[in-house]
């Protein structure tokens, strides 16, 4: 896991939100993505069918929670969805947050960019009232041209928000689509939208940023409801087992996002629920309450002995207390358990390093480098590989690591002065050499500039000739 609270977090999202361009809902790069696999794989469970059913593969959907308390998701380029960890705590039932899930991966089907849409559907009419303006002072009225340049922005605003009200019921027919193609109900869609109705009243300032980007009315939700209503899998309810996993991932989000004492207070040690335990004991554990928080997990355990998440929690606990050496041993637990989870092999890399053994920095190297094999785009991954190598003195291994964790950040200028770094320390002509010159040319440069950039480097190292003595 990787949360905020005594926990790393990964603080780039790939891509901004979609979102109306004209408000000020902030864009998710300016905001953090938390990683927690154990959330992340109920999330995909419940919503790759309906991936599958819209026609999207579910493994290039990236599902990004980001750490908001605000009511918000969004869609991007590149199959990024992105969920606010506030509007999962709004949702109300698992078929409500699958409903809001599916309405986003409907812009992505569609492929909706409401931010360059927008703009470009709102430019026009702007330059035109702004031409008509130009056109009146210069015909003598510039009274009248004044009023058509300062309401210029006005008119782009409305057809920008007709223009994405035309996208939002496109989205809420594409995800009621799939949502009844993989055998569920569009009825939390509906009822998701009906709770925050009321927010279109308030304004900007007072509006949950969800519905500044994704704009209600009346019509949209009387035409979605009809549309559901029609749906042979309307009636369907969600199962004993996803309601369970629903009020665990609620449990789990209050826990490391609320201070402890309220988590403790909203999950009262006479609830003996899976979820309110499991808030317990990281609220425990978050409040240094280490021996207790550890006495809680064990007893999880032993009732779901071959449960990743439960090891990952006590290798966590242990390792943020400083007990790395420890901490091993659940994490190697987890891994086995969760073999295909490149988190639970971070965390299991990074007590490796920390233990201070330098004879487990191999198979911290190991862990790693499978771990980053499969999500390319683990800066964390990559940045603890870069420091296992360096331990190890492979000075050139250590740069490459650097520079692919720049790569994946997109900083393009480190990431290429850290492969011509590891390039120069590499063996030519190794898959690690060939790697470090693909991250050079994806930057833009040529066999060219690498050339010029070697002769330069080579006069610059050239001995200065000393003139022979006279006489």
């Amino acid at each position: 896991m990787n949360w905020p609270s005594r926990i790393a977090v990964r603080l780039s999202v790939a891509a901004a939100a979609l979102g109306l361009c004209l408000t000020a809902a902030a864009p998710a790069s300016a905001q953090s993505a938390i990683r927690d696999t154990e959330i992340e794989e109920i999330i995909h469970d419940w919503s790759d069918p309906v991936f599958t059913a819209m026609g999207l593969e579910p493994s290039e959907v990236e599902i990004l929670l980001i750490n908001e308390n605000d009511l918000n998701a969004f869609a991007t380029r590149g199959r990024i969805l992105g969920v606010n960890t506030g509007l999962i705590l709004k949702t109300r039932n698992p078929n409500e947050l699958l409903g809001v899930i599916a309405h986003e991966a409907g812009h992505i089907k569609n492929r909706h960019t409401l931010r360059d849409g927008a703009q470009g559907a709102g430019m026009q009419p702007m330059l035109m009232t702004m031409a008509l303006g130009a056109l009146a002072i210069a015909a003598g009225a510039p009274d009248a041209g004044a009023v058509l340049l300062g309401n210029s922005q006005y008119f782009g605003t409305l057809s920008a928000l007709r223009y994405m009200t035309h996208q939002e019921g496109e989205a809420d027919n594409t995800g009621a689509r799939a949502l009844q193609n993989a055998g569920e109900s569009g009825r939390g869609l509906v009822t998701f939208f009906e709770n925050f109705r009321s927010q279109e009243v308030f304004s900007d300032a007072r509006r949950f940023p969800y519905f500044r980007s994704h704009p209600l009315s009346s019509d949209r939700i009387e035409n979605l409801r009809r549309f559901v209503t029609e749906q042979s899998n309307y009636a369907r309810t969600d199962s004993p087992e996803r309601l369970a996993q629903h009020a665990l991932v609620l449990a789990k989000i209050h826990a490391f996002m609320d201070a402890p004492n309220q988590t403790l207070r909203d999950y009262p040690e006479s609830d003996t629920s899976l979820p309110a335990r499991y808030a317990r004991a990281i609220a425990w554990y978050r409040d240094g309450q280490t021996e207790k928080a550890l006495a809680a997990v064990d007893e999880f355990l032993a009732e779901q002995p071959d449960n990743p998440y439960f090891w990952e929690l006590k290798g966590q606990i242990l390792f943020e207390e400083g007990r790395a050496a420890e901490a091993i041993g659940a994490h190697q637990r987890s891994v086995e358990l969760k073999p295909d989870a490149p988190l639970l092999r971070v965390n299991l890399g990074h007590a490796l390093i920390e233990a201070g053994d330098p004879a487990k920095l191999e198979e911290a190297v190991t862990q790693l480098r499978r771990a980053t094999a499969m999500e390319r785009d683990n800066t964390l991954g990559w940045r603890l590989l870069s420091q296992a190598y360096a331990s190890q003195n492979k000075e050139g291994e250590a740069r490459l690591a650097s520079a692919e964790m720049y790569f994946a950040m997109g900083a393009e200028t480190q990431a290429t002065q850290f492969a011509l770094r590891a390039r120069d320390l590499l063996t030519p002509g190794s898959s690690e050499w060939t790697r470090a010159m693909d991250i050079v040319f994806a930057s833009g440069a040529t066999q060219d500039d690498v050339d010029a950039l070697d002769r330069r480097n080579q006069r610059r190292d050239r001995p200065a000739v000393v003139p022979a003595a006279a006489g």
